[in-house]
């Protein structure tokens, strides 16, 4: 298991692009067949991608997030990132633009705690109280977390201000660009008992834990084979 917290900004920092949204209820359907048929698979393939997650929220302000993580941020400065980001698919612009409060952030994982991924999530945004000791927190409580029964790990999120540029419908006024804390655990009860422990120790109100469940997880090496390849 991997136990090692760094807090060393570097460009080799594995990263994240985290998305989370709402949908109008009346486009849903079309909108999980796009995330579900195209989306995912379409940015797992390009350079640097490791693998795309879908969640669904059942406590939180946003109902769906997405992350897909990288080697490091180099994906998101790639020719083909850039193509498939400028010059989205039809389906794409479609759905893009029925998200409704969006959440866009490129971010680096600049502490990480445990290994693999659990049937649940909890995410913290630390929001704008978040203090330059942050790190020597996290590099405490991420071991900590370990050792209560169901924990998977755990990863603090630090958003890039150049690459987490908003999605169309984000309203750009105000965004806080904040440090983002996921606990990964086995089943709901573990997710929502780290989070409140890592809530405390943040110095984050319990009421800003969000739970979501895994709805499913592409990895890289599951994409079929090009052909003649």
């Amino acid at each position: 298991m991997m136990d090692s917290m760094s807090n060393q900004a570097s460009p080799d920092l594995p990263a994240i692009l985290f998305v989370w949204t709402d949908v109008d209820p009346e486009h849903e359907q079309d909108f999980n067949l796009w995330y579900d048929r195209e989306h995912v698979q379409e940015r797992v393939a390009l350079p640097g991608f490791v693998s795309g997650v879908r969640y669904r929220c059942v406590q939180g302000p946003r109902r769906y997030l997405g992350l897909y993580r990288t080697r490091n941020l180099a994906a998101f400065r790639s020719a083909e990132y850039f193509q498939a980001f400028q010059h989205q698919t039809p389906w794409s612009v479609t759905n893009l633009q029925r998200m409704r409060n969006p959440m866009r952030r490129v971010c680096t994982i600049s502490a990480e705690a445990g290994a693999g991924r659990g049937a649940w999530l909890a995410v913290l945004r630390l929001g704008a109280q978040a203090s330059g000791d942050t790190g020597a927190v996290i590099g405490r409580l991420g071991p900590a977390l370990l050792e209560m029964d169901g924990v998977i790990g755990s990863r603090l999120l630090t958003p890039d201000q150049a690459l987490s540029t908003p999605l169309p419908m984000e309203n750009p006024e105000g965004r806080l660009l904040d440090a983002l804390f996921l606990v990964d655990a086995s089943s709901q009860a573990a997710a929502q008992a780290a989070a409140e422990k890592a809530a405390q120790a943040l110095g984050v109100a319990a009421a800003e834990i969000s739970v979501l469940s895994l709805s499913w997880q592409l990895l890289e090496q599951d994409l079929p084979v090009a052909h003649g390849h």
